[in-house]
């Protein structure tokens, strides 16, 4: 009883204020109070930076995941623990750390500036945040898949002479595909939803910078219930997400 109980409250905890987001958008008819100009800079904004994110993602984290998985290094459960760490640390901390890694005055900032490239505040800026808070999503869900591919299957392929591009492709990618695709989506839903590491490495810019999450900060004191609208419009782009997300990781589990 008590069991039922506490996890009745926890249920409600976490559902009711998504309910409440949705009863007080249709009590005010907040959609008809979107504030036109930015909403669609915003949309667009974010769907552009969020597909390219999940492309450098998939570049570059799959191999990442590979090798996290399969091979043995010195030092690798720290090197996994840091590749993991962008998922617990605070979205500041995370923007702070993007900024005096590439800012003007950064680490890499004046090698930077010297071919030329600005990053802060800037669309690569968004796309970096992203990138950096999203990518742990996609390679945890990676390496779930790679690791379920038995070691024998990789070593019988190599044996018949595959091995490289070629046993990723037609041997390991066919088997994992569903758990890579469910850490895309997976990721894909965090990088939409990215704020606060963005706001600090690439601002708030309408039509340059400025994503769905920032649009709701901007826009939260002088208009609440265009801020509602659009914050629902999240929710429901991230729910779809994360069910398959779900539905693509029990595919992946089954199969």
């Amino acid at each position: 009883m008590a069991v039922t109980a506490l996890g009745t409250i926890g249920l409600l905890f976490l559902v009711l204020p998504i309910v409440a987001l949705l009863i007080r958008s249709l009590q005010t008819r907040a959609w008809e109070r979107m504030p036109e100009s930015a909403i669609p800079d915003a949309i667009w904004l974010s769907f552009l930076s969020t597909s390219i994110t999940i492309v450098l993602i998939a570049i570059f984290g799959t191999p990442l995941a590979y090798i996290l998985t399969r091979r043995k290094f010195p030092l690798k459960r720290l090197a996994t623990v840091l590749v993991e760490l962008p998922i617990v640390l605070p979205p500041a901390v995370a923007g702070l750390a993007l900024l005096i890694t590439f800012g003007r005055r950064g680490l890499l900032g004046p090698a930077l500036g010297e071919i030329g490239i600005a990053l802060p505040f800037s669309f690569a800026a968004v796309v970096l945040a992203q990138t950096f808070v999203a990518a742990p999503f996609y390679i945890r869900s990676a390496q779930i898949g790679f690791h379920s591919i038995p070691i024998e299957i990789e070593e019988a392929a190599r044996v018949d002479g595959a091995g490289g591009v070629r046993l990723f492709w037609w041997i390991i990618f066919p088997i994992a595909r569903r758990a890579l695709a469910a850490g895309l989506v997976l990721s894909w839903a965090r990088a939409l939803g990215e704020f606060g590491a963005t706001i600090l490495f690439a601002g708030s810019l309408q039509g340059r910078t400025q994503t769905m999450p920032l649009l709701i900060y901007n826009i939260f004191e002088r208009d609440i219930d265009a801020a509602i609208w659009t914050g629902l419009m999240l929710v429901v782009i991230a729910l779809v997400a994360l069910l398959l997300s779900h539905w693509l990781a029990r595919n992946a589990k089954e199969n």
